[in-house]
C-alpha cells in the first residue's frame, strides 16, 4: 500500500505558471497524493483556476484566505496535511513527473527523514544544473544529523530552500514558517533538519526551479536583508547547540554582509542616507575578531574583509579588479553551471 503524500502549493499572481505548476503534479506517477492549493488573496484569475482543478481531481483541494505571504500560505496549507510525507511546490516551479515516486522510494529504502532532489535552475530559453558538487548518476549521498547541519550552514550541497525535499510529516507539523519575512525558509530550515537523523541526497535533477528575468540588482529592496535576521538568528541556535560549526555560520554570515552592501550601494537611491550600509559596517567592524577567526583558510574573503575594514570602498574597488582580471584572463572566473538548451 502506497503512503499518501502532501503536497502544499501556495498560489499567488501567477497566472501565466499555475497550469504548467499543477500539470506536473496531476502527472505523477504516484499517484497517492493530496494536492493542497492555496489562494493567497491573488487578484488575479489564479484562484478560479485552482477550483477548477479542484472539481477535476478528488486529489486537489483549493483553499482561498487573504493575502499573507508565502510563510502563512504554507502554514494555513499545512493544517490540512494528512499525509505521511509532506512537499512543498512552488507555483512557479514544476516537477518530472517521477519526482514523487523517486523521493518515497529512497526515503522507505534509507528510513531517511527527509530526501532532497536536485534541481534545475529554469530560465525560459535553457537549463542550469549545479554540477560542482556531484554528477548526476552518481549514488545518493545519506548524511547522519552533524554532517547535515554542517553542509546546511556551508549551504552548498544541502540549501536552505523547503522545497526540492520530501519531509515526514511527523518532522516538521509543529514547526511553521516564519510569518512577514523574505527568506522564511532561512529561519525554518534549521530547526527541522536539528531533528533529522537521517538525510538522503539526490543527483538527478527532478525538479525545476524557474528564474524570472528581474535582475537581483534591479529587485533589490532592504527587505532582502531579511536572510541577514535570519542567519543570525540561526547563529545563536547553532551556538547553543552545535559550537563546532561557529566559525562555518560566522564566514557565511560575512560573506552574506559583504553582498548585501554590495547590492545596496547598487542600490544607493533604495538605502536613503545610506542607513543599512551604515548597519552592517558597524556589524562587520563589531565582529571583526570572530570573522577573521572564522576565515583563517579563505584568503579571498580574508582580502576582502581586509579591505572593508579600511573602508567599504575599498572592498567595492577590490571587487572591481577581480572583474577586470577576469576579463582580462589573468585570473580563472567561477566555475559555471552546467547549461543544457
Amino acid at each position: 500500500m502506497e503512503h499518501l503524500v502532501s503536497i502544499i502549493v501556495p498560489v499567488y499572481k501567477v497566472e501565466k505558471y499555475i497550469d504548467r505548476c499543477i500539470q506536473s503534479l496531476i502527472n505523477q506517477t504516484y499517484k497517492q497524493l493530496e494536492i493542497i492549493l492555496v489562494d493567497d488573496g491573488s487578484p488575479d484569475n489564479c484562484g478560479k483556476i485552482a477550483d477548477n482543478y479542484a472539481a477535476k481531481d478528488s486529489r486537489i483541494k483549493a483553499f482561498h484566505k487573504k493575502n499573507g505571504g508565502l510563510s502563512d500560505a504554507r502554514n494555513y496549507g499545512a493544517q490540512y496535511v494528512t499525509g505521511k510525507f509532506t512537499l512543498f511546490v512552488d507555483s512557479d516551479d514544476w516537477l518530472e513527473d517521477n519526482m514523487v515516486e523517486k523521493l518515497v522510494a529512497y526515503s522507505l529504502k534509507y528510513e531517511a527523514d527527509v530526501v532532497q532532489s536536485a534541481f534545475y535552475y529554469a530560465h525560459d530559453d535553457y537549463l542550469l544544473y549545479d554540477n560542482r558538487y556531484y554528477a548526476k548518476d552518481e549514488p545518493p549521498v545519506i548524511l547522519n544529523n552533524y554532517e547535515l547541519m554542517t553542509e546546511l550552514v556551508i549551504n552548498e550541497r544541502v540549501k536552505n530552500f523547503a522545497w526540492g525535499k520530501l519531509y515526514k510529516t511527523s518532522l516538521i507539523e509543529d514547526i511553521p514558517f516564519e510569518k512577514g519575512v523574505l527568506f522564511e525558509d532561512v529561519f525554518w530550515a534549521h530547526k527541522v533538519m536539528e531533528r533529522a537523523e537521517r538525510y538522503v541526497i539526490l543527483h538527478e535533477p527532478l525538479c525545476y526551479y524557474y528564474q524570472r528575468d528581474d535582475s537581483i540588482v534591479a529587485a533589490y529592496t532592504p527587505r532582502n536583508l531579511d536572510i541577514i535576521k535570519g542567519l543570525k538568528e540561526r547563529h545563536a541556535f547553532i551556538e547553543s547547540r552545535y559550537p563546532d560549526l561557529i566559525n562555518e555560520s560566522y564566514r557565511l554570515i560575512l560573506k552574506t554582509h559583504l553582498e548585501h552592501y554590495l547590492l545596496l550601494f547598487l542600490n544607493r537611491q533604495k538605502d536613503p542616507g545610506g542607513v543599512h550600509r551604515k548597519e552592517i559596517q558597524n556589524y562587520i567592524t563589531k565582529k571583526h575578531d570572530c570573522f577573521n577567526k572564522s576565515i583563517v583558510k579563505d584568503n579571498v574573503l580574508k582580502m576582502e574583509l581586509q579591505m572593508f575594514i579600511i573602508h567599504p570602498y575599498f572592498y567595492i574597488g577590490l571587487l572591481g579588479l577581480y572583474k577586470l582580471f577576469r576579463q582580462l584572463k589573468l585570473t580563472p572566473s567561477p566555475a559555471e553551471l552546467e547549461r543544457i538548451n
